[in-house]
């Protein structure tokens, strides 16, 4: 008799949970952010016209030198997904090829705009918004400081020193080493390295543009791609950003930690690279400069 009470309870349950489950509907019009500044960010697309651009009014707003103030628009209406080229100085770009007036969006199609900004086009539902948002996020991030990865950080700049070839414009890197770090960690313990590495990768997010890639290259090594800046004000910026970090303190429990860095700059055309190796490597020499020299210092 026990036993089938249990039974008959156990099926009167997962009947009535069955009939609540209600399938999500996959109806959100969604911008991925594939590459970019903003590489990893899911963008919802509201019905009717939305715009996508540099302006602080644009409602998908991208921050890219090559993207005009107010670049295309998405319309979403009865009759589906269009999107709009508005006269953009660099066009509009679908699956590779150029928008002319306007161009019908389908389920997983490329917008590019600018030189680096690529955008997936999907309809997703609440859940596939946050799984795809923290799947790319993991792909390119680094999982402690949330910068961008090693990975990213070479993919991008391979095709930011092709752009600066073909066209001519200059490009800097800086490559940034905290010094004696392992006196930190082994004095204070790895998770006061670790708050150390978090609180002066934001401090350095804060303090250049949007449109610079701010990446973490190894251990306590940083870089950072600074997109049409020659080497003179680059060089400039890397020295405000050593004094930022001497000053920056990090508080960790009952310890007030500070750091010094040092930091190598190179750019082109001023280091005439043809790969990424190469101008990687200019700025690496630069870096040794700076530690040789005793640290806490900027060198190009």
């Amino acid at each position: 008799m026990g036993d089938e009470s249990w039974d008959e309870d156990t099926t009167a349950t997962d009947l009535t949970a069955l009939s609540e489950v209600t399938p999500a509907r996959r109806n959100r019009a969604c911008f991925t952010v594939l590459t970019g500044s903003a590489a990893g960010q899911v963008i919802k697309v509201s019905l009717g016209e939305s715009v996508i651009g540099r302006s602080a009014d644009a409602q998908i707003r991208v921050v890219d030198d090559g993207v005009s103030r107010q670049h295309a628009r998405v319309v979403i209406d009865g009759a589906g997904v269009r999107l709009d080229d508005l006269d953009s100085r660099n066009g509009t770009f679908v699956n590779g090829a150029r928008v002319g007036a306007s161009a019908v969006l389908r389920e997983g199609d490329k917008v590019q705009v600018g030189r680096t900004t690529v955008l997936r086009f999907a309809y997703h539902d609440e859940l596939d918004e946050s799984f795809h948002e923290n799947l790319l996020s993991s792909a390119l991030r680094d999982p402690l400081t949330r910068l961008f990865n090693k990975r990213y950080l070479l993919d991008r700049l391979d095709s930011e020193l092709k752009f600066s070839r073909r066209h001519d414009t200059p490009l800097s890197l800086l490559m940034l080493d905290l010094d004696h770090f392992k006196k930190v960690n082994d004095t204070y313990g790895h998770l006061a390295g670790d708050a150390v590495l978090v609180n002066l990768s934001e401090v350095l997010v804060k303090a250049v543009r949007n449109e610079d890639v701010v990446a973490r290259f190894g251990g306590e090594e940083l870089a950072v791609i600074l997109r049409a800046i020659p080497i003179e004000p680059a060089t400039m910026l890397a020295e405000r950003l050593r004094m930022l970090i001497e000053k920056t303190v990090t508080s960790h429990g009952k310890q007030q930690l500070r750091a010094t860095v040092s930091i190598g700059v190179a750019g082109y055309p001023s280091t005439k690279a043809e790969t990424v190796t190469q101008l990687m490597e200019a700025a690496d020499r630069a870096l040794y400069r700076s530690k040789h020299a005793g640290r806490n210092r900027v060198t190009r």
